[in-house]
């Protein structure tokens, strides 16, 4: 059984903690992490790790995700389960001074998975990886990830744009790595 914290819109904590079905039953804030690995290419074109979601995940089987991204376990704060995800999802070890904080995201859904109503209303505090990785020796957790590729962050937004089911990702989070990198 999987507790997580509730959060109030800006991230702190209620003191109530519940189980993870529950509080997606219910529609509770919770909070999560989000790591996005980022490369330039030869063009010097920004490029994004993207996972693809395990077919037996309970929200958005199969799509194309955040490079790695979980939700905080009661009694972790975001640091630490960022860095619990990159290794356990990807095998990357990884410190707390090779994440760059990149902003707050808010964000709600209601879905239907597997026949039964999925509401999302999470608090994610988005990461930045920068740090060489080569996907093809990275270990992935078969049960959380099925495979990993990238992409250029302009397709991935067109992707976004059109609304193509396969991809379950944010633009505000794009939006992120973009600021990021004019500065």
């Amino acid at each position: 059984m999987e507790l997580l914290d509730l959060r109030n819109r800006d991230g702190s904590l209620t003191g109530e903690r519940k189980e993870r079905e529950l509080v997606h039953r219910d529609g509770d804030i919770h909070g999560t992490s989000h790591v996005w690995i980022v490369r330039t290419d030869a063009r010097g074109e920004c490029e994004v790790l993207l996972q693809k979601r395990s077919k037996d995940k309970d929200a958005y089987p199969g799509c194309y995700d955040i490079s790695s991204a979980g939700h905080i376990p009661a009694g972790q704060d975001y640091i630490t389960s960022a860095l619990r995800e990159l290794e356990e999802e990807l095998g990357i070890h990884a410190c707390e001074e090779d994440l760059h904080f990149l902003g707050w995201n808010f964000y709600c859904f209601e879905e239907v998975f597997y026949g039964k109503k999925f509401i999302n209303r999470e608090i994610s505090k988005v990461y930045l990886y920068c740090e060489a990785v080569d996907a093809d020796q990275l270990t992935l957790q078969k049960e959380e990830v099925e495979s990993v590729c990238w992409m250029e962050l302009e397709e991935c937004s067109r992707q976004i744009a059109k609304k193509n089911p396969a991809f379950c990702v944010m633009e505000e989070e794009l939006d992120m790595i973009r600021q990021y990198f004019k500065n």
